[in-house]
């Protein structure tokens, strides 16, 4: 996967997960609609790559890679919370993704994850 597709993924989701958190920490959404809300913004970010032509997998990577490095204030609060360090927290949330972007697109779970990991590296605080 390339940067320039993970370049184009996150300042999107940046400004549409915020409008969404801004709406629920102002009590305009419950937890399932935030959930729902969630959920709507991961698939219509992939559906859009797909429209752009790029290929299912390398979608889902963008779209799972931006999510956990916008997801990082979140994933450092866990760490704290569970007195874990943050590293063990990003790997399991790695993990989980690689491992539903292996099962939902038939590619190695192990690339995805490296892949995944390449991102929050690069692109995490």
């Amino acid at each position: 996967m390339n940067r320039e597709l993970i370049q184009m993924v996150l300042p999107e989701m940046a400004r549409r997960l915020h409008r969404e958190v801004k709406r629920y920490r102002a009590g305009k959404l419950s937890d399932k609609q935030f959930a729902r809300k969630f959920e709507s913004l991961m698939e219509g970010q992939f559906e859009a790559l797909e429209e752009q032509g790029v290929p299912p997998a390398h979608a889902a990577v963008a779209v799972h890679g931006a999510v956990l490095v916008l997801t990082g204030p979140g994933l450092r609060a866990e760490a704290e919370e569970l007195e874990l360090p943050l590293e063990v927290v990003e790997y399991r949330a790695v993990r989980t993704a690689a491992e539903d972007i292996a099962r939902s697109h038939g590619v190695s779970e192990l690339k995805a994850f490296r892949q995944l990991a390449a991102i929050i590296a690069q692109y995490g605080d």
